[in-house]
């Protein structure tokens, strides 16, 4: 049985067309990056981060983040990180995961050897209730219209209860040994800010200060420093919720020869709703060698 989405029709719509279309002008719209992808696929990118809330609020963020996708060669395996916001373990999922846009399938054979070597065990119904990877994949689909029956993902939660440092070993070995051509993608939101998410460090100028926590946690990003990035967190509080698969992509790419990571675009909620009275910041981020 395929795991149902459990956030259509809140975080995005559960109806085809309603679905194409808010893709479609997330691409199009204020902070996104203004035109669908192009169809030339040239790129080389080994992964990338984009957020997982809501699309009228992280859309266009998304929508970076999946240009670079679709304008890079096509994955045989899209690993994507995400995180449990309910605080269970790490693990995987082996079934298929269906859409509004159809039924996205796994790739079994990836995830058999990856469970070999890193010792994680499947979990679906961990998966079932999670929300940071569904989200990802309308946008997955989205861009691939042309490839639906070749994608695969390999879907992996990963906690604070394993190393992040050993699931990325374990993660590129099973890269080299099934000689797969994979993309990482890490699920992440930024800075939460506000009484509803019991941060609220600052009272005035929250969105150059928002602005100015994040950027420096991208920084770290950018220069591929896992260690300094949860350090910054750690000496700030930023509520940075995917901070360990951040961590996790980051030391995949380094081990894959990954040389720069580049900011796409970065704003707020705050931005879209004109109140930062409780806001949350949302990156899109590549990695490449």
């Amino acid at each position: 049985m395929p795991r149902k989405p459990i956030v259509a029709g809140t975080f995005y719509p559960a109806d085809f067309d309603e679905l194409s279309n808010q893709i479609n002008d997330s691409f199009h719209s204020k902070f996104g990056p203004g035109a669908l992808p192009i169809k030339k696929r040239t790129k080389e990118i080994l992964g990338i981060i984009a957020p997982h809330a809501g699309y009228q609020f992280s859309g266009q963020a998304t929508a970076w983040a999946y240009k670079e996708i679709a304008e890079s060669k096509l994955a045989d395996v899209y690993i994507i990180l995400g995180l449990s916001h309910s605080g269970s373990n790490s693990c995987t999922s082996l079934e298929g995961w269906e859409t509004p846009f159809g039924i996205v399938k796994v790739d079994q054979n990836f995830q058999k050897v990856l469970m070999a070597n890193s010792g994680l065990k499947q979990d679906e119904e961990t998966h079932a209730k999670e929300h940071s990877i569904e989200v990802q994949l309308p946008f997955l689909q989205f861009v691939n219209k042309e490839y639906l029956q070749q994608i695969r993902i390999a879907p992996i939660i990963i906690s604070e209860d394993r190393n992040y440092e050993e699931i990325a070993q374990a993660i590129v070995k099973t890269i080299e040994q099934t000689r797969k051509n994979a993309v990482i993608i890490a699920s992440s939101d930024f800075t939460h800010y506000g009484i509803n998410y019991g941060f609220f460090p600052f009272k005035n100028n929250v969105k150059e200060k928002m602005y100015e926590l994040d950027k420096e946690a991208i920084e770290h990003i950018k220069n591929l420093d896992a260690k300094e990035f949860l350090k910054y967190i750690d000496n700030t509080g930023a509520t940075i919720c995917g901070r360990i698969p951040i961590s996790t992509i980051i030391a995949s790419c380094r081990l894959l020869g990954a040389k720069k990571a580049k900011l796409l675009h970065y704003y707020t909620s705050g931005d879209i709703t004109d109140d930062y009275s409780s806001a949350v910041g949302y990156g899109a981020i590549s990695i490449r060698k």
